[in-house]
């Protein structure tokens, strides 16, 4: 990679390459990996662990004094932390187990800039397979591995491609519902809806211009802590329903043309959803 990578981006890509090296050795040994089941469609693996093992140990070490938010381990370091790694060790992990090669592995660096607010300050996406690196620093723009992002350029619904998370057994009835509403109401109007299985990912294809946007209701701040940022740094936009732009649980990124007509269609979604459960709670 010759363009000149950040203090804290140049941590996080060494890290990340260091433990992609494990995930693709088991990558290539899938069907021997040890697997144990959290939830319906909710697996972790041995891989799992072993890629935050080495991501947490490399991040601490390198700032010994930032905090950590991981998926599998939770939150641990100082509870007065300026700086928190926000890291998702292998999303896409049901891709990676069934031999799928569409999984990454997730970095996302949280700023505290008062008692109530904070800001991601920079995210990497990496996908091993591809050796496809996204990266992003606030103010300073995204890129792929060498070349400079922006998001795609259409205008119109009917020439969009949205991808999205499908819910699956564990998720709620409520958020299911809401997502077949939206999904109802966008099919009939655009070119294609695709469900990939990686959000961080499915973010870093919208900060490429492979997809005109994503949305997904129910993340964890590890699954889209780094793609949100990398989104709004190719030039689009990543809110939750609302419009909010801090870290909550769903996720709504396009460029700017297309990001008002999705988000108002995954709002009506909700809203429709919470319309049919009303009566049925009453």
């Amino acid at each position: 990679m010759s363009v000149r990578l950040s203090p804290h981006l140049s941590i996080m890509a060494a890290a990340a390459q260091k433990a992609a090296k494990r995930l693709l050795r088991d990558f290539n040994e899938v069907e021997q990996l040890q697997v144990s089941v959290k939830g319906p469609s909710d697996f972790v693996s041995e891989a799992d662990r072993r890629s935050e093992a080495i991501l947490k140990e490399e991040l601490g070490k390198a700032r010994p004094g930032y905090g950590f938010l991981m998926e599998e381990s939770g939150v641990s370091g100082s509870a007065r932390w300026t700086w928190r790694w926000i890291v998702d060790p292998l999303d896409g992990t049901t891709n990676f187990l069934h031999g799928m090669p569409h999984w990454a592995i997730s970095i996302g660096l949280e700023k505290r800039l008062s008692e109530s607010e904070t800001e991601i300050a920079a995210g990497l996406v990496y996908n091993p397979v591809a050796d496809e690196m996204y990266w992003a620093e606030k103010g300073a723009g995204a890129f792929l591995n060498d070349r400079r992002l922006r998001v795609s350029a259409r205008r119109a619904l009917k020439d969009a491609v949205f991808a999205t998370g499908i819910p699956f057994a564990a998720v709620s009835p409520a958020r299911r519902l809401a997502f077949a509403r939206t999904l109802g109401g966008l099919m009939g109007q655009v070119a294609g809806i695709r469900r990939f299985g990686a959000a961080a990912l499915d973010l870093a294809w919208v900060a490429s211009g492979r997809f005109d946007g994503f949305w997904e209701l129910g993340l964890k701040p590890w699954d889209m802590a780094a793609g949100m940022l990398l989104v709004r740094e190719a030039g689009g936009q990543a809110t939750d329903a609302t419009g909010a732009e801090a870290l909550g649980t769903d996720a709504v990124a396009a460029n700017p043309h297309l990001h008002p007509a999705l988000r108002a269609a995954v709002a009506d979604g909700i809203a429709a959803a919470e319309a049919v459960r009303a009566p049925a709670e009453g």
